[in-house]
């Protein structure tokens, strides 16, 4: 079984790399809100992800093609949701 081999941590000790003595990896970036924008592995898989200053989640794409969208009113509550599978939904509140 591998073990990690090295780990490194941003100032508000959020993992953002670890390495295994097997060759893997992953890496993470945190907006300075604390959310995860970014994330990688070895096998060359990744995603991206973007926040309002509410912390919703607003946009999420991957190394696959796949993505998706969302917008939220001001008390937060989704309004909206759009995927890259052409998939679309208006919610009423």
């Amino acid at each position: 079984m591998a073990e990690v081999i090295k780990t490194e941590f941003d100032s508000n000790g959020n993992q953002i790399y670890a390495e295994w003595s097997d060759g893997y990896w992953f890496k993470q970036e945190f907006d300075s809100n604390g959310n995860e924008i970014y994330y990688e592995r070895s096998n060359g898989y990744w995603y991206k992800q973007e926040y309002d200053s509410n912390g919703n989640k607003t946009y999420f794409e991957n190394s696959k093609g796949f993505w998706v969208k969302r917008d939220y009113d001001s008390n937060g509550n989704r309004i909206y949701f759009e995927n890259s599978y052409g998939k679309q939904v208006h919610f009423i509140i």
